[in-house]
């Protein structure tokens, strides 16, 4: 597929309202979530609280991810019962209510309103989950699929970084005004849906099951009895598990190992997601129309030289004061890392399309939402598991460039596990490379 029949695809009204409507609603995501956390952190907010400011951020993280468990099954319903376009923006219009009363939270400085407007937005992201993946085959035909998945996954990564670089800055402007801003961003995000084309129920007969627990185990138990699903969902999950692990250690590691303020964090962030991007889109483009399971196999290679790569050039560099941007920009042994950090990112994003099309191909329209609801559900295993691991690594060993090794070996054992389970990662690399 040429460039041009790229953007041929990608411009059209099958595929650009769902664009834009995504890339909205994960920037306007990050904007609250990042605005707010900020506000905690470093003015006050909820400081009449009981709760000490530390303990408000576990809170918050924890209130916007567990929706995941909570509604994943329930989405995936909702997606097999009605149109999926439809449904895009109904939940829409849930964002702008959502947002209406966090804009209200914002101008009275109420971090209890503010932290159940997280708990409501993670239950938004919820109930879109499932339908932007399991709509893409429906707007797309099956060449053009790997690359929307490539712009969707890419798209949402730069937005993830905007809405994080936004909501810093805007922390420290009256609080009033932000909750203005991600209102507009909501009711931007909602406009967009309202041109998705529609698209016919796949099973409207499909049961709503209000019993979480017992749909949960359901979906779960009926996604992973075919082998094909459940291969995908590890490997996308793994994928956020050392997305999580990098990102939520990169602040602390700017400091130590690149004795980096704020700015340079932001630095690492926008490459590292940049990175994404451009792995995601490239993968796409040498993918040729089709699904290359190889392709996975050679994402995981490069992610465990490019994480092995950044330990070995930070491991025994420590800062204790922190500078600027300029200052960072001036140091010839910086440049190594930032490169690393990019290709982390890019064979992070390499690795995650071809198991985001295969998750799509490999299940059936009824079930598809379903199979991507029990994904978002592992991914939310994943990233706490993240969590819980690296702080268990850290309280043990208090060595970041320890838990960045740990993952990049992880990589290898991941892949190996693929490898078990579909021999096609392998067979399919041999076939693209052209070995017999």
């Amino acid at each position: 597929m040429s460039v041009k029949d790229n953007l041929n695809f990608a411009t059209r009204r099958r595929f650009m309202p769902l664009f834009g409507t995504q890339f909205l609603g994960a920037f306007n995501d990050n904007l609250f979530k990042t605005a707010l956390f900020v506000m905690i952190s470093f003015y006050g907010l909820g400081q009449n609280n009981t709760i000490p400011a530390s303990q408000m951020l576990n809170l918050g993280a924890l209130l916007f991810i567990l929706p995941y468990f909570l509604f994943s099954a329930l989405s995936g319903q909702l997606s097999t019962k009605f149109d999926k376009a439809k449904l895009a923006s109904v939940i829409k219009v849930l964002e702008i209510v959502v947002m209406a009363v966090a804009a209200v939270g914002f101008y009275i400085q109420s971090a209890p309103l503010l932290l159940f407007c997280l708990f409501c937005m993670g239950t938004q992201s919820t109930l879109f989950g499932p339908l932007k993946y399991a709509i893409l085959p429906d707007y797309l035909n099956d060449k053009e699929l790997i690359m929307g998945n490539s712009l969707i996954e890419s798209g949402t990564f730069i937005a993830i970084l905007f809405g994080q670089i936004l909501g810093t800055v805007v922390a420290g402007i009256p609080p009033y005004i932000v909750g203005i801003l991600v209102l507009a961003v909501a009711a931007a995000g909602t406009a967009t849906s309202l041109f998705m084309p529609p698209v016919p129920a796949k099973n409207p007969n499909t049961r709503l099951d209000p019993n979480i627990v017992r749909s949960t185990r359901l979906l779960l138990k009926e996604t992973f009895a075919q082998r094909e699903l459940y291969a995908a969902i590890i490997g996308i999950s793994w994928f956020w598990f050392i997305g999580s692990v990098y990102t939520t250690q990169l602040p602390t590691f700017t400091q130590i190992h690149l004795g980096g303020d704020d700015n340079v964090f932001n630095l690492m962030l926008a490459l590292f997601s940049i990175g994404i991007a451009t792995g995601s889109v490239i993968c796409a483009k040498i993918s040729h129309h089709r699904l290359h399971l190889g392709l996975v196999a050679v994402g995981a290679f490069g992610l465990t030289v490019s994480g092995l790569l950044l330990v070995w050039l930070t491991h025994g560099r420590f800062f204790e004061q922190l500078q600027g941007i300029g200052w960072f920009l001036t140091q010839s042994t910086t440049y190594p890392v930032m490169l690393t950090m990019i290709a982390i990112g890019f064979f992070g994003g390499f690795f995650s399309v071809p198991l985001y099309t295969w998750l799509q191909t490999a299940s059936h329209e009824a079930f598809r939402a379903h199979a991507i609801a029990a994904n978002n559900i592992v991914n939310g295993l994943f990233m706490v598991s993240a969590a819980l691991i690296s702080a268990a690594l850290l309280w043990l060993f208090d060595s970041i460039t320890l838990l960045y090794l740990v993952v990049a070996l992880g990589n290898l054992i991941l892949i190996a596990y693929l490898l078990k389970l579909d021999p096609r990662f392998l067979q399919d690399l041999k076939i693209y490379i052209g070995i017999k």
